[in-house]
């Protein structure tokens, strides 16, 4: 049987024990069944979350503009290909994000999570006299627009299916300020929290939850690991002193909470920004 049943027994001290009523040695998974898009998924932070979709019984394509490497990662996942695919896609671009909706939808018939995990500051400047219109329309394009655009892809096709859920990379930037990024990275993320709560304002009613996740510095990749690095001590001591927790998160722990928000437990959930950050931003 696949069903876990919990039922509560009074103990002898009055305690309330739950009784699990399973296959010896098989896992709940939160998410078993449902198909997901994950973008920006090649590696960092979207490849942990592809992993720990997967891991919770989610069937996923992961998206991102690294076609060797997109494809390499659902490999490494799934060599069967049954349960994850890579696929090259562009977060830009309406049509592609629209490409990628329909061959879900050909592969397992629904498309049921869309994690828009694409973004970052991308290699631009954070010096305000440094940043170019290039480097601002990059920014914005990826982050923003790119989230913009593939929820507009999903969102019809998960309105006739009457659910589905999304959930948008957001940053504590976007609503407090950036430590490693230029003002087009917060105006970015800001936008994205604005948006999550809009679209899931108006389409609540057609059953499907938007919310985003706010990371504070999380050692992602080569990028974000030189930037730390490249800090003195004594700016290292000053973040980290900021952090109640004491230390930077990990990939692991954000994609935990888009388990969390992609699954059931957070059926009455939609709308919010959630704030990964071991404390470092307090509301």
């Amino acid at each position: 049987m696949g069903l876990t049943t919990a039922l509560p027994r009074r103990a002898p001290r009055g305690e309330w024990l739950l009784l699990d009523i399973k296959k010896e040695g098989e896992n709940l998974k939160r998410l078993l069944d449902r198909n997901a898009i994950v973008t920006g998924a090649a590696q960092g932070m979207g490849l942990a979350i592809a992993k720990a979709l997967y891991r919770e019984g989610a069937r996923v394509l992961l998206m991102d503009v690294n076609e060797k490497a997109v494809i390499a990662a659902a490999k490494e996942m799934d060599p069967g290909g049954t349960r994850a695919v890579g696929r090259r896609g562009d977060v830009t671009k309406l049509d592609e994000a629209q490409g990628l909706v329909k061959e879900v939808k050909a592969l397992w018939g629904t498309v049921d999570i869309l994690v828009n995990n694409a973004g970052g500051a991308l290699h631009t400047p954070h010096v305000l006299q440094e940043i170019q219109e290039k480097d601002w329309n990059l920014v914005v394009d990826v982050n923003l627009k790119g989230t913009f655009l593939c929820c507009q892809a999903v969102i019809p096709e998960m309105a006739k299916q009457g659910k589905g859920v999304i959930v948008n990379m957001s940053a504590l930037a976007g609503h407090w300020r950036a430590s490693l990024a230029g003002v087009q990275y917060v105006a970015a993320k800001a936008g994205v929290e604005g948006l999550t709560r809009q679209l899931a304002y108006d389409w609540g009613k057609s059953g499907i939850r938007v919310n985003a996740i706010a990371p504070t510095v999380t050692l992602t990749g080569h990028r974000i690991q030189g930037l730390w690095e490249a800090k003195s001590e004594e700016e290292k001591r000053k973040v980290l002193s900021d952090i109640p927790l004491g230390r930077l998160g990990t990939p692991e722990e954000v994609a935990s909470v888009v388990v969390f928000l992609a699954s059931d437990e957070s059926s009455f959930i939609t709308g919010i920004t959630i704030d990964v950050n071991g404390g470092r931003y307090l509301r």
